[in-house]
């Protein structure tokens, strides 16, 4: 799998980091690449909550502006891309097909290529407008997936929770993982 991780620059850097985090322990042995692009709103949240350089899990990342990267184009067959987390800026510009940056260019090429695309928007509330661009590129074939944490999975730290999320973001694009323990339902004695 060929997989583009996008950055933008909403909070929530933290899924970002565990999704990098995660790929660098697996992508080796189940043969995922991964190329990562920062917008560049993107680089200045994370240093401010994430703090360390995203250069340290070994994937290459590509320039904001750098639109002579592989996945700039459709015709280098890249599998599928995150953009996590996506601001609402960066969910308008997608769903406006407004290429101003390489994370806005890689999500066109994979809509306009009928590849996944994953945007975890992180915002709230949720005014019409985003609403509306979320409905455009739902229609457009992508999947909007908030970043709203589950709990079922008996989520205790931060981490925990941050891994609902992540986790559920690589089940949209065929990424096995076993970052939290999956819904069995209720047990009989919880169901009355």
């Amino acid at each position: 799998m060929r997989l583009v991780v996008g950055v933008t620059g909403a909070s929530g850097s933290i899924y970002a980091a565990r999704a990098l985090s995660f790929l660098q322990s697996v992508a080796p042995e189940r043969g995922i690449a991964v190329d990562v692009v920062f917008s560049k709103t993107g680089r200045l949240v994370w240093r401010h909550e994430i703090g360390t350089d995203p250069a340290s899990y070994g994937f290459p990342i590509h320039a904001p502006g750098d639109m002579t990267a592989p996945f700039a184009s459709g015709s280098a067959r890249y599998d599928a891309m995150v953009v996590v987390p996506c601001s609402a800026g960066a969910l308008s510009r997608i769903a406006l097909g407004i290429s101003h940056d390489l994370v806005g260019r890689a999500a066109d090429v994979m809509l306009k290529e009928r590849r996944p695309l994953v945007l975890v928007l992180r915002e709230s509330p949720y005014g019409l407008i985003h609403l509306r661009n979320m409905v455009a590129v739902t229609e457009a074939g992508a999947c909007v997936m908030p970043a709203s944490p589950s709990f079922y999975s008996g989520a205790k730290t931060i981490e925990q929770a941050v891994d609902t999320v992540v986790a559920r973001m690589f089940d949209q694009i065929g990424v096995e993982n076993d970052l939290v323990r999956r819904w069995s339902g209720l047990h009989p004695e919880e169901r009355t």
